[in-house]
């Protein structure tokens, strides 16, 4: 379906733009939502009439949304999860958690404004985009951790799921205490008392 474009639609085009679109995407979404209208001569005549009203108006609302994105931007949403020892969730961070922690924070934000590809199954911090205008977007983090500590570390820069590899890498068994305090190749003191202690025991 052929339509025209009451404002800029990403990967589309901008206000005026006539494009081809499939039509389920035409009918269930821009046309209902005033994004569009109806490529025909009749629609061409009524856009072109109010072409300076809708480009004012889209001005105004880019102004406004820039100046929300102000506050918006680099907010940090805390979001606490349990996960597996390899930091995987049991569950996900969906859209609407990011937006309950959003709004938590006083951003009064949309489901639909909240850009996430695919929900969050991991510990770590995600960058997510929040499309506030068709032509003003901005980035929150997502702190995902299984803490308050935790997220605390990883705002910081802390790389919590490296450091959970690390330790499954750390093998079990017998290991012996390390004394900060003694020389390369130096035993501890104390383990000398106790093998002599052993051995003793085992004379007699």
């Amino acid at each position: 379906m052929q339509i025209i474009l009451l404002e800029r639609i990403e990967k589309l085009g901008s206000i005026g733009d006539v494009v081809t679109v499939k039509d389920g995407y035409a009918r269930n979404f821009l046309l209902p939502n005033k994004k569009a209208l109806r490529a025909n001569d009749a629609n061409r005549k009524v856009f072109e009439a109010n072409r300076e009203r809708l480009e004012k108006e889209n001005a105004e609302r880019r102004t406004d949304a820039a100046k929300a994105g102000e506050k918006v931007d680099g907010t940090e949403v805390v979001l606490i999860r349990a996960s597996s020892n390899s930091g995987q969730l049991y569950g996900s961070v969906s859209v609407r958690d990011i937006v309950e922690a959003l709004k938590e924070k006083g951003h009064d934000i949309g489901k639909s404004q909240v850009v996430l590809e695919r929900p969050i199954k991991t510990i770590g911090v995600f960058d997510v985009r929040v499309s506030l205008h068709p032509e003003v977007h901005v980035t929150v983090k997502a702190n995902v951790a299984r803490s308050d500590d935790e997220a605390e570390l990883q705002s910081q820069g802390v790389d919590v799921m490296a450091q959970m590899f690390e330790e499954d890498k750390v093998p079990t068994g017998f290991t012996e205490a390390v004394d900060p305090n003694a020389e390369p190749g130096e035993i501890p003191a104390e383990l000398i008392e106790e093998r002599a202690e052993g051995g003793d025991e085992a004379a007699a």
